[in-house]
C-alpha cells in the first residue's frame, strides 16, 4: 500500500509539472506560427535591438516574455526564397539604424560604369535643353525693276517710249514684260493686237483679281493688253478696299520672271497712274521740248511726293527725258534748257528727236527697232537703253 501510495504522488506530481508548462508551448508554438508572416512584413522596416528597450520592457517587439528566451530557430520551407537582412552595425545608434538609406548613399556604393548615351540623346535633343538652329543663308531673289512712264500731259510719247525702250532691253539680252494702263491700248495696238477683241485684259486683274499671267501675249516682248473696258476700272475700283495697291499684288506673280517691266500710263494722274507708281520703284517723265509739257511736271512731282509718303517710300524719279525735239526751232533748245536748270543731273543725255518712223511702225504693229532698225530713230533708244542701264550698275 505504502509503495503504491508513493507511486501515485510520483505520478500526480508529474502530471502537475506538465500542466504547468503547457501555457509556455502554446505561446511558443504561436510564435513559430507568426514568424514567417513577420518575416514578410519587416521588409521594409529595419530590425528592432534585442537589447533595446522594447525587448527589456517586453513590448510588442518582444512579444511579451519571447525576448528573454530569444525566437525559435524556424527552416524555412525548401523551395521559397530566404531574405538576408543585415544587422546593423554596434556602433550605430537606433535613429540611424530606422532610418532607411538614401538613394545617393546606394549610388555611391555601385560601381562606376562607363557613360552610356540614352535613346532619346540619339534621336533628338532634350526638350530642357535650348535648341540653337543655324540660320540658313537665303538665295537673294532677283525681281524685277518696275519702271512707269508717266506725264499727265497727253501726246508726249509716252507709248512710243515704252515699248521702243522695253524693246532695246529685250536686244541687250533682258526679259521685259509691258503693261498697257491706258485704256486706249495703244500700246496693245502699237504691238499688232485689237483691244476691241481681246477676251480678257488688266480691267480683269485689277477688279477681278485675275492672274496677269492669263492676259499676257507674247510679240516682240511680252505684254499684258489693255481694252476700253480699263475705262470704267476706276469706278469698279472705286469701293475696293486696298485699291491702289491692286497693281503691285498682281506683278508679284510675275517678279522673279522679268528683269524690267515698263508700264505705260493714261494721261492723267487718276487711280491707274497711282497703281502705276505704288507698284513701281523708278519713274521715267516723258516731256516734249514745248512749255506746257514741262507744265505738268510740276503736278507729277507733287502727286509723286504723295505716293512717296503714304503709299511707295521707294520710288523715285529715274530720269526726265525730252522728246519730239526739233533742233531746228529756237523754242525747242531753250526748254531743254529750262530742264537742265530746273533738274540737273534728273535729264537724260539723250534726246528723243522727231521722226517719221515714229509714226510708221505702229502701222505695222511693230516698234521702231523692227520695222528699221538701222534708222536714226532706233539709234534715239538703243541709246537710251545704255544709259538707263548704266544707272543700273552700282
Amino acid at each position: 500500500m505504502g509503495f503504491l501510495s508513493r507511486k501515485n504522488k510520483n505520478k500526480s506530481a508529474s502530471t502537475s509539472v506538465i500542466e504547468e508548462r503547457h501555457p509556455i508551448v502554446e505561446e511558443l508554438e504561436g510564435m513559430e506560427e507568426a514568424v514567417p508572416e513577420r518575416d514578410h512584413q519587416d521588409d521594409q522596416t529595419s530590425v528592432p535591438s534585442t537589447t533595446g528597450p522594447d525587448a527589456a520592457s517586453g513590448g510588442p517587439a518582444g512579444g511579451g516574455g519571447a525576448s528573454v528566451l530569444g525566437p525559435p530557430e524556424s527552416t524555412p520551407p525548401v523551395g521559397d526564397e530566404v531574405e538576408v537582412i543585415a544587422e546593423p552595425a554596434a556602433s550605430l545608434s537606433q535613429a540611424e539604424v530606422a532610418e532607411p538609406v538614401a538613394p545617393a548613399a546606394r549610388v555611391e556604393l555601385v560601381d562606376e560604369e562607363p557613360e552610356r548615351f540614352m535613346p532619346r540623346d540619339l534621336l533628338a535633343p532634350s526638350r530642357h535643353e535650348p535648341v540653337v538652329e543655324e540660320a540658313e543663308s537665303e538665295v537673294p531673289v532677283k525681281h524685277a525693276d518696275v519702271i512707269a512712264f508717266a506725264n499727265q500731259k497727253g501726246g508726249v510719247a509716252k507709248t512710243t517710249t515704252t515699248l521702243n525702250l522695253a524693246v532695246s532691253f529685250a536686244e541687250a539680252g533682258y526679259r521685259v514684260l509691258c503693261v498697257d494702263l491706258d485704256p486706249q491700248g495703244n500700246l496693245t495696238m502699237s504691238q499688232g493686237i485689237d483691244p476691241d477683241k481681246v477676251e480678257k485684259s488688266l480691267y480683269d486683274v485689277l477688279v477681278h483679281d485675275m492672274p496677269i499671267s492669263e492676259i499676257v501675249v507674247k510679240r516682240e516682248i511680252d505684254i499684258a493688253v489693255s481694252s476700253i473696258d480699263l475705262a470704267g476700272a476706276e469706278i469698279a475700283m472705286s469701293t475696293k478696299i486696298g485699291r491702289e495697291r491692286s497693281l503691285e499684288k498682281a506683278l508679284k506673280e510675275v517678279s522673279a520672271e522679268y528683269d524690267f517691266v515698263c508700264i505705260d500710263t493714261p494721261p492723267s494722274l487718276g487711280l491707274l497712274t497711282i497703281n502705276a507708281l505704288t507698284a513701281a520703284n523708278k519713274v521715267i517723265v516723258p516731256v516734249q521740248c514745248e512749255y506746257l509739257s514741262m507744265r505738268g511736271l510740276v503736278q507729277l512731282q507733287n502727286t509723286l511726293k504723295m505716293i512717296q509718303e503714304n503709299l511707295n517710300p521707294d520710288v523715285r524719279i529715274e530720269g526726265i527725258l525730252p522728246t519730239m525735239l526739233d533742233t531746228r526751232t529756237v523754242h525747242a533748245k531753250e526748254a531743254v534748257e529750262i530742264l537742265e536748270e530746273n533738274f540737273g543731273d534728273l535729264v537724260f543725255k539723250s534726246r528723243i528727236r522727231k521722226a517719221i518712223k515714229f509714226a510708221e511702225a505702229p502701222v505695222k504693229g511693230a516698234s521702231v527697232l523692227k520695222y528699221d532698225p538701222q534708222s536714226n530713230a532706233a539709234g534715239y533708244y538703243r541709246e537710251l537703253a545704255k544709259e538707263v542701264l548704266a544707272h543700273e550698275s552700282p
